[in-house]
This record gives C-alpha cells, structure tokens and sequence, in this order.
C-alpha cells in the first residue's frame, strides 16, 4: 500500500490542482481568500510557474553542474519576444507565443555556444555578462520597444477573450499548471534519457567523460538549450498573468531567485525545485503583506525596521533552512525516516527475567 502511494501521489495532487479553482475552501494564513478566488488562483499560478522555472533552471545546476548567473534572460526574452510580436508585429497570441519561445531557443542557442568555452567561475561570469547586458538594453528602451522601466502592456486585442479579465482567472491558471506538468515531464524524460546520465557524469566528473570518447561541450549545449527554451515558454505563460513584460524579468536578482529556489528546495532531485520555487514565490508574496501588516508596525524599532524588509525575512528563511536541512527541504523525509531508524536502534531491549526463561 505504501509503494503504491508513493507512486501515485502525484496523480492525486495534479487532480487536486485541476480542481483548486471549483473550491471556495478557505486557507487563513496561506491565502487572503477562499480557494477559487481570482486572487488566490493568481498567487498558485505564478508559484507553479515559478516552481516550473527552478525545474527547469536545475536542468544546469544540479543536472549538469552548470551554474548560470544569466537564466533569467531566456525568460525575459520569451516574455519580452511574445509581447512585442503583438504590439509591433500585429501577430495572434499563438502565433507570438510561438515566436517568443522560438527566440529564447536561438538565443540560448547562440550565447550558449560561446559561453560554453569555458568552465567553471569563467562560464558564470560570461553568462552574467550576457545577463546584465540584456538587462542594460531592456532599460534603454532602444527604439521605444521595451519601454525602458515602465515596461510594455499585452495587447488585449490580440489575446483570446478567454483569457482576459479576473473572470477568467481559472483559465491562466490551467495554463500555468500545463506549463509546469510540461517542464517536469521534459526535465525527467531528458534526465531518464542517455543525454541525461551523460550530464550526471559530466557533473561528476567532465575528464573522466572526455577519456571515454565523448566531447561534452555539445551535451552541455542541449542542456542550456532545453533550459532556455523551458524558461521562454515561462515567459508567455508569465506574460498572460501579469498582463504586461517588465524588466525586473530581465535583471540578474531574477536569476539569482532561481538559484535560492533550487538551494531551498534541494538541487538535483526530482521534486525539490519545484518544491523550492512554490515555497520561494509564496513567501516573496505573503512575507510582504506581513512587512506592512500592523502587527510588525507596532514593534519596538530594533524589531520593527529588519522586518519589515521582505528580502530579510527571506533571507533568515533561506539561511534557516540551508544550515538546518543541508540538501534543501527534498532531504526532510529522509532525515526523518533515519532519525526514527536510529531512534530505534536506540531502545535498549527489554530484560529477559528467569521465570520467563
């Protein structure tokens, strides 16, 4: 019966997702309204394509061992690339959407076969370089088309009617929660295939792939690639539920979000970016409301001005959970499954008296 739980847990929890929208069960603490709410749809929305972007992001880093301070461009581009497919080019919604993600793919494709050349520190630092030179041009607004730190609106024309206004919520929401049973079913068909256990040893160690014949540049390549393309298409689902493209999306703190996701969660294991980015994206939110909530403007000043910063009270979060649970919240059952283990060798066996003998 465990077995079986285990293997079809996920299947009950995507069925409870698809539902979430027909319930008005209320959630004081987690969420300001009831279940089904238009609010409440929208913050789960951008946490599972959050959670979809730290899957999708860990692809490099705990997949291949790449980490890349430039992620957030590709996202930025799919968002950035759909938009204006609309607004300058006068395109439908699929037709833009399907520009967007084609462009993050040429782009991953292209800064990654320079950045590639090198490893280590030196691959991180180019990827940033690329990163905050993408980041420079979306503020510069180069001919009006980003529109620098204001952003630009979706076209609403250009959008199906089904997907406007609060009303129909619940459909943006379904869409993000396509895009993130999509991501997970690339990420784990890609790192079940024989590409994948070449990143696992590329990984661990990169000579050892080299003596056997094989050239790892052209592996890593399809890594940053399907991590790119997965992030674009993160974009055009971010695009429909924030209704807008803005260039924090393109800053390299973006990026970085990404990578505390990944650590909060746990690099390299199935569930724990995912896990990382939900966690992460509700906290940002939520630890918000609570900066500015009455209960922390009544503390002493000592108190009252760290925590009413959100970023501090994520980064405590973040500092708690990675020096309490090395390998991210992924690890928690395990550690608890070898806690009972111990505590049961623990207990000393009970005397054997005579008579009983």
């Amino acid at each position: 019966m465990t077995v079986h739980l285990k293997r079809w847990w996920p299947v009950g929890l995507l069925v409870l997702l698809l539902v979430a929208p027909y319930s008005a069960l209320p959630l004081p603490g987690l969420l300001d309204g009831p279940l089904g709410s238009p609010g409440s749809l929208q913050l789960i929305a951008l946490c599972l394509v959050y959670g979809a972007l730290a899957s999708g992001y860990d692809l490099l880093l705990g997949r291949t061992g790449l980490l890349s301070f430039g992620h957030a461009l590709y996202f930025a581009t799919g968002l950035y690339a759909t938009d204006l497919a609309m607004l300058e080019l006068g395109l439908g919604f699929v037709p833009a959407a399907l520009f967007g993600v084609a462009c993050s793919v040429a782009l991953a494709l292209l800064l990654g076969s320079v950045s590639l050349r090198v490893t280590g520190i030196g691959f991180s630092m180019v990827t940033l370089a690329f990163a905050q030179a993408g980041a420079i041009l979306v503020q510069r607004n180069p001919g009006g088309l980003t529109g620098g730190e204001e952003g630009r609106s979706a076209p609403a024309e250009h959008l199906p009617d089904a997907l406007v206004g609060i009303g129909n919520t619940a459909n943006l929401y379904w869409i993000a929660l396509a895009y993130l049973v999509l991501t997970l079913a690339v990420v784990h068909w890609t790192v079940s295939s024989p590409t994948g256990r070449i990143w696992a040893g590329i990984r661990e160690n990169e000579r050892r792939i080299e003596v056997l014949g094989l050239r790892p540049y052209g592996f890593k390549l399809v890594a940053f690639v399907v991590a790119g393309g997965l992030a674009g298409a993160g974009g055009v689902v971010y695009l429909l539920l924030t209704g807008g493209a803005t260039p924090q999306a393109a800053s390299s703190d973006a990026t970085l979000a990404l990578l505390v996701m990944v650590v909060l969660g746990g690099s390299g294991t199935r569930w724990g970016p995912l896990l990382g980015g939900v966690l992460y994206t509700w906290a940002a939110h939520r630890l918000g409301d609570l900066a500015t909530s009455d209960a922390v403007g009544d503390l002493p000043g000592v108190l009252r001005v760290p925590l009413s910063q959100p970023l501090f009270l994520l980064g405590a979060l973040f500092v708690a959970v990675v020096y309490l649970l090395p390998g991210g919240l992924a690890k928690l059952p395990a550690r608890l499954r070898a806690g009972r283990a111990v505590r049961t060798l623990d207990v000393p066996a009970a005397p054997v008296t005579e008579g009983a003998a």
